[in-house]
């Protein structure tokens, strides 16, 4: 396994961090990757606390290594990050917003904890309230996109901002390649989303991962269009006929768009996805699931199957290995 600064400060076997992605994480999901030797995560952000909190003590059930959680600081979240930290979450993941208010609690409880930045000044502040790692964002990642700049100048930028913190990439990366990438520009790790998203543990709909095996490089968008739960938060998505329809209609704003408000497809429960919701559709969802909103980055192109879980941990470091095998025998070409 590769290990380097990030695996070191976290206690895992592989430099390779699945994203929260929402509601399409599962236990089985988190604890695969972990049992492989990366680090599992889910975004509690919006969960019920009684429910966030038994689903805490499922994952610690179910293995023992370290996994994280991810709260999107758009909302208060004191209280569900009191609530982790007494369920005995080893490690907090923060996103989206000034986490300076929270520090004080989490160097209280010894937490790990992982910032998630877009800048390398934002790097810079994470790393002074004490963050154990960065995650530096690219534009390219999939799901709800913090930065501007790309991964390839970011990650470096990062790097060199807060060294020797550990900082690991997200935007772009879904093979061993991007992963060996990544450690050549200095990072220690890859926080990985769309490619997870294409595996059987994930809570996803067959038709989402289908489209995203199919995708090609060009086949995403960044929008804030999916905006009914979330306004104003920019994301990344597969194209698709909601997309196009508003598009068509010369980009009119909210309140404006063509089909506002009007139901596209019925999760398993009954809830009616909306269109231009920012909710993705589970298994199991009915109606036009294609008009739904499919979070995907553009490393969609690079996924070609579903895999599952722990398999693609170990594929990953392998293809990583082979990568930079490659890379230093060039030295003597």
């Amino acid at each position: 396994m590769l290990q380097t600064s990030f695996t070191k400060a976290l206690g895992i076997d592989c430099p390779i961090a699945q994203a929260p992605m929402g509601g399409s994480v599962t236990v089985d999901l988190i604890c695969a990757v972990c049992e492989a030797g990366g680090l599992g995560m889910q975004g509690v952000s919006w969960h019920e606390p009684a429910a966030m909190v038994a689903e805490i003590a499922a994952i610690r059930q179910r293995t023992a290594r370290p996994f994280a959680v991810n709260l999107a600081l758009q909302w208060d979240q004191h209280t569900r990050l009191a609530q982790c930290i007494d369920a005995g979450t080893p490690v907090v993941s923060l996103f989206w917003g000034d986490p300076t208010a929270y520090f004080p609690g989490l160097r209280a409880a010894k937490l790990k904890t992982i910032v998630t930045v877009g800048s390398a000044d934002e790097a810079k502040r994470a790393a002074d309230l004490g963050a154990d790692v960065i995650c530096a964002q690219g534009v390219e990642a999939g799901g709800h996109v913090w930065s501007k700049v790309g991964t390839m100048v970011l990650l470096p930028a990062v790097v060199d901002a807060v060294a020797p913190l550990p900082v690991i990439a997200a935007g772009g990366i879904a093979d061993g390649r991007g992963l060996a990438a990544v450690l050549a520009l200095g990072g220690a790790g890859a926080w990985i989303g769309t490619r997870f998203l294409a595996t059987p543990e994930a809570f996803a709909h067959e038709e989402w991962k289908r489209r995203i095996v199919a995708a090609r490089e060009t086949d995403t968008v960044y929008t804030e269009l999916f905006d009914l739960d979330w306004p104003k938060a920019p994301h990344r998505v597969l194209r698709n006929s909601t997309y196009e329809q508003w598009e068509a209609a010369g980009r009119p704003p909210s309140g404006q768009r063509p089909g506002e408000g009007e139901p596209v497809a019925r999760q398993p429960g009954g809830t009616m996805l909306l269109r231009y919701s920012d909710s993705g559709p589970a298994p199991g969802a009915s109606g036009d699931i294609e008009a739904t909103c499919l979070y995907a980055g553009q490393s969609a192109a690079l996924v070609h199957d579903i895999l599952p879980a722990g398999t693609l941990v170990k594929r990953i470091v392998v293809e990583a290995e082979a990568a930079l095998a490659r890379a230093a025998a060039l030295r003597g070409a």
